[in-house]
Formats: C-alpha cells, sequence, structure tokens
C-alpha cells in the first residue's frame, strides 16, 4: 500500500485522496494541499486509491489520468459507484475523447497540466464549497459505506464546472502548443478576434472541432 501523508486523517477544510503515479507530482501536490490546511492521503497507483478510499472515507479525490493498472478513469468509476465520493481530475490530457470521459464519470472539476499548486489549491476550495452546499448526505447504517457525496448538476447546467468551453479549450491550446496558461487563453482570444466572434463561441468551434475529429 502507498504511505500515507504525514498529515492527520482529519482536518476541518476536508480529507482529499491524491492519485498519480508521478512520484514528484504527487509529493508536490500533496505537500501544497496540506500547507493549504487539508488532509491529504496519498497514492501512487489505482488500487492502492481504491483501498485507501475504502479505509479513509476522503470527502474528494484528485486522480491523474493515465496511470499503469488502474487508470484514473476506472477509480473514478469505483468512488462513484461503490464509495460514493466526488472526484476531480488533474492529466496531462485534453483530447475530446478525454474531456467526453470526464464528463461523463460527473467530474466536479478537470484541470490540465501542468499547474502549480498555487492554481489547484483554489479549485479545490471551489469544488468543496459546491458540494457542501447541496443537500446533506442521507445517513447511513454502519456498514463501513462511505455517505452519498452531493448530487452532481446535470450536464452543461449554469453549475456545471465543465459547462464553460473556454477552461477546457484553453486547456487544449496549452497541451498542444505547449503554452502556458496565459499565453494559451491570449491565444483564443486572437483567435476568436480574427473570426470575429466571441471568446465562448471561438471555444466552443475548437472543441466541437476537437470532437469530430475524434469521431472520425
Amino acid at each position: 500500500m502507498a504511505p500515507m501523508s504525514p498529515t492527520s486523517p482529519t482536518s476541518p477544510k476536508g480529507t482529499i485522496l491524491v492519485v498519480d503515479d508521478d512520484r514528484l507530482e504527487l509529493a508536490t501536490v500533496t505537500h501544497g494541499l496540506a500547507q493549504a490546511g487539508y488532509a491529504v492521503i496519498d497514492a501512487d497507483n489505482g488500487d492502492d486509491a481504491i483501498l485507501l478510499a475504502r479505509q479513509h472515507k476522503p470527502e474528494l479525490a484528485l486522480l491523474d489520468i493515465r496511470m499503469e493498472g488502474k487508470s484514473g478513469f476506472d477509480v473514478a468509476e469505483y468512488l462513484r459507484d461503490v464509495c460514493h465520493i466526488p472526484f476531480m481530475f488533474l492529466s496531462a490530457f485534453s483530447d475530446a475523447a478525454t474531456i467526453a470521459q470526464v464528463k461523463q464519470l460527473g467530474a466536479v472539476a478537470y484541470m490540465v497540466k501542468p499547474l502549480d499548486v498555487g492554481q489547484i489549491v483554489p479549485t479545490v476550495e471551489a469544488a468543496f464549497a459546491r458540494l457542501r452546499s447541496g443537500p446533506p448526505p442521507a445517513a447511513t447504517a454502519d456498514t463501513g459505506a462511505a455517505p452519498a457525496a452531493a448530487p452532481q448538476p446535470p450536464a452543461d447546467s449554469p453549475d456545471d464546472p465543465l459547462a464553460d468551453p473556454v477552461p477546457l479549450a484553453v486547456g487544449v491550446l496549452m497541451h498542444r502548443h505547449s503554452l502556458p496558461r496565459a499565453a494559451a487563453r491570449q491565444r483564443l482570444q486572437r483567435m476568436a478576434q480574427e473570426q470575429g466572434l466571441g471568446e465562448a463561441v471561438q471555444a466552443e468551434k475548437l472543441l466541437a472541432a476537437l470532437e469530430e475529429l475524434a469521431r472520425s
């Protein structure tokens, strides 16, 4: 089993399971979230992640997608269907097929690498705020099952974190052109200006083109 972070397994701010097979990335994110006041449990593979989720019942999981053995998608499906633990993804991949799978699984957020912890922490805080603003989880019998997560908004609803096409399009441009976030955003805005379109409309066009490419 992967070692746990030395951080206490409980915190008023929340407990997070972080899963990444890149040990340096795992240590960096774990340390940053612990410094921000969260209790952190970490795993470097999907099997350990599932064991730790069953044992410690974190309130949120932050998952890498491409890993040896069980992928982040495999872990997410288990967390959703068995443990009822909400999750978000942190991945270097932003292709149309990946985005579609992220939506289908019902992630509360999706972040595209490279990112520093200063960008990850606000997204985690926003995810906790959304989850805690929903109806409280129903009480469960003492069966060892985790309490149900707050319901996810319907796809493409105003509260759906994946409904805004701009961050997704920025992530695509970051990955495709090896750009930092600010430069990718500027590129998207420039594309929109050249086409005489709004930024969101240009983002939708970019994502639609990727989805069409993925289907072909």
